[in-house]
């Protein structure tokens, strides 16, 4: 008996009855597939063609790409986007309880005497049409907020880091569900052939002063498929680890390596059945492809000098934020269907004033250049850009005071993030807080709303938009009542 026998008997009662009551329906999607010419021979199957969607979409998409760009940290609301300009003549006096109202805090503040507010030091002027307030620290973003739809009343029940992005980026805090890179992946599937579908970058702030982790949990694909987890791509030497061949392996023996590998995988597929054995297989031929693709991608150096114009000088620099998002750019060109940036240093629980011009100087000039990147080549209208953090902060100060400095604790209860393109509404301005961005007090919109949105934009109910797995159809949205915001569609 071949160990792949013995393997097989030795699979427990479950897996055999898993594997048993999906047979009908391999049967079934077998035919299906086969009659819009989608099966490989033998018994493997081949990927779908690059322009129909894995999982048919509900309506037609507005979207069909995605760039998620993530403030770590949680971004101050009221120093970039909510301005409160009642706050100034409220300097220094406590926050008062009846706003407040018993809410809970971290334990960063929580055991503070008192809780002074700090008005922001910055500048706010409108801008544009739709007259969206906009700190003096995003000159550029200034110039585009009507192309952008701005969202000021968001809310998560989360309230530290760790599980603020999790609920952010999988529905859930607790982590090991599927993000929504992975859910993209999962129901829309690949532009291309030689590069993943969704990829991670993690963008080296200039200010270091408070980094938050990041790690790989973040870009997981949970109970979904492992082809559907996020590729990260590094900041600093060989983009992604272990991709080139040894010295003295020559292309040659590494594709003979290969097609052994395969021809082993195949064989133990076709005995056991283990989708993530087909997962292996195609990563394995996906790595051998990227060879030669990622370093085309990645070789900015035939990109005009009227790149760098757009994106600002730090574009040249391998690793920072204006290179990450010119590489997103690239990325989307050769068909990437899910882009995820995170830029790190956003969490002010001390020196607002000299860490904020930092961090909107990073993410200011480039933002404003890919969006005018995006239109010059006819990518704006299907590509969602989104902008934002994992939460909002605190209206009273952390730590010390002063007109010119202060710290701001986390703040769930309300915060602002941005989208643009991709059938958001240009110019659009919604939600309301209260005269001390603490509290919403108009069109809340919670981050499973957001989802719901977003899978909308997408082509997908996120009803209808699941996944079976330990006898559930699991969601995005969860199980909790979830709803497309209307008022954010163009």
């Amino acid at each position: 008996m071949n160990p792949l026998e013995e393997y097989a008997l030795s699979e427990t009662r479950r897996q055999f009855f898993r594997r048993g009551g999906n047979a009908v329906g391999w049967a079934a999607l077998a035919a299906l597939l086969g009659r819009e010419g989608r099966v490989l021979g033998g018994d493997v199957l081949a990927k779908p063609a690059a322009h129909v969607p894995p999982i048919p979409t509900h309506f037609a998409p507005k979207a069909k790409r995605v760039v998620y760009l993530h403030m770590v940290g949680g971004p101050s609301q009221m120093d970039l986007f909510d301005y409160k300009p009642k706050m100034d003549a409220m300097y220094d006096k406590d926050l008062p309880e009846s706003i407040r109202n018993g809410q809970r805090l971290t334990t960063m503040t929580s055991g503070q005497a008192r809780f002074p507010i700090a008005p922001s030091k910055y500048k706010f002027q409108q801008h544009g049409e739709s007259g969206m307030w906009v700190s003096e620290m995003l000159p550029y973003t200034a110039k585009m907020v009507d192309d952008l739809c701005f969202i000021r009343s968001m809310h998560t029940e989360a309230i530290n880091h760790e599980p603020a992005v999790s609920m952010l980026q999988t529905g859930n805090q607790i982590t090991g569900r599927p993000c929504l890179g992975s859910w993209v992946s999962y129901g829309l599937g690949s532009l291309n052939e030689d590069l993943p579908t969704f990829v991670v970058l993690v963008a080296r702030p200039t200010n270091t002063e408070q980094l938050q982790a990041i790690s790989a949990r973040l870009w997981s694909s949970g109970y979904l498929p492992g082809e559907h987890a996020g590729v990260s791509f590094r900041n600093a030497g060989d983009p992604i680890l272990y991709i080139n061949n040894p010295p003295g392996v020559p292309k040659e023996v590494r594709r003979n390596t290969l097609d052994g590998l395969r021809a082993l995988n195949e064989m133990n597929l076709r005995q056991v059945g283990d989708p993530e054995t087909r997962t292996r297989i195609e990563q394995y031929e996906l790595a051998f492809r990227m060879q030669a693709s990622v370093p085309e991608l990645t070789d900015t150096s035939g990109e005009p000098e009227s790149t760098y114009q757009l994106y600002g000088e730090d574009a040249r620099k391998p690793g920072s934020f204006a290179n990450s998002i010119l590489l997103t750019r690239r990325l989307l060109e050769r068909g990437v269907r899910f882009v995820q940036i995170y830029h790190n240093n956003w969490d002010h629980h001390a020196n607002v004033g000299g860490r904020m011009p930092f961090q909107c100087r990073d993410v200011d000039q480039p933002c404003h250049g890919f969006i005018q990147d995006l239109k010059q080549r006819g990518m704006f209208d299907d590509t969602l850009v989104i902008w934002g953090g994992e939460f909002g902060r605190t209206i009273y100060s952390q730590g010390g005071l002063s007109h010119d400095n202060y710290g701001r604790d986390h703040h769930p209860r309300c915060f602002t993030m941005w989208m643009a393109g991709g059938g958001a509404k240009p110019g659009a301005v919604y939600g309301e807080t209260d005269e001390f961005s603490y509290n919403i007090v108009k069109d809340p919109v919670h981050i499973h709303d957001f989802h719901a949105t977003i899978l909308h934009l997408l082509g997908y109910d996120h009803e209808r938009f699941t996944y079976r797995y330990q006898g559930l159809d699991q969601k995005l949205t969860g199980v909790e009542p979830a709803h497309v915001i209307k008022a954010l569609l163009a």
